[in-house]
């Protein structure tokens, strides 16, 4: 299982962050899928192809690189770098045409075969 695990979290970065397939998400990701950070909640595949959107919107050449990824039992923990110009507005903030690199971290729970929580 571990490995079919690596392979979806694999094509999640490499079909649905870097190349913007966002209809790759009904594939892969279960229906009743939720994410949480410090300050929000989305629930449902259509709510994360719009803040997927919201972030190629705001960053067009948005690519992210796997820097480690672990996983054990129906959980996977994905070390990453993100980076991108910033041309388009996000969260209220204008456009600044900089370059931007952000290190993170991200654990996601399946369930059968499919990322089900974030």
């Amino acid at each position: 299982m571990s490995q079919a695990i690596e392979d979806v979290m694999r094509r999640f970065v490499a079909e649905v962050i870097n190349q913007g397939s966002f209809d790759v998400v009904d594939e892969i990701v279960d229906p009743s899928y939720v994410y949480r950070s410090p300050d929000e909640e989305l629930h449902g595949t259509e709510a994360l192809k719009a803040f997927l959107a919201g972030y190629h919107a705001a960053f067009p050449d948005l690519r992210m690189a796997i820097d480690e990824l672990v996983v054990a039992d129906d959980k996977a923990v994905t070390f990453f770098t993100l980076t991108g110009t910033h041309e388009g507005p996000l969260m209220r903030i204008p456009p600044t045409g900089k370059e931007m690199r952000v290190h993170g971290v991200v654990r996601s729970r399946f369930e059968d075969g499919r990322i089900a929580e974030e």
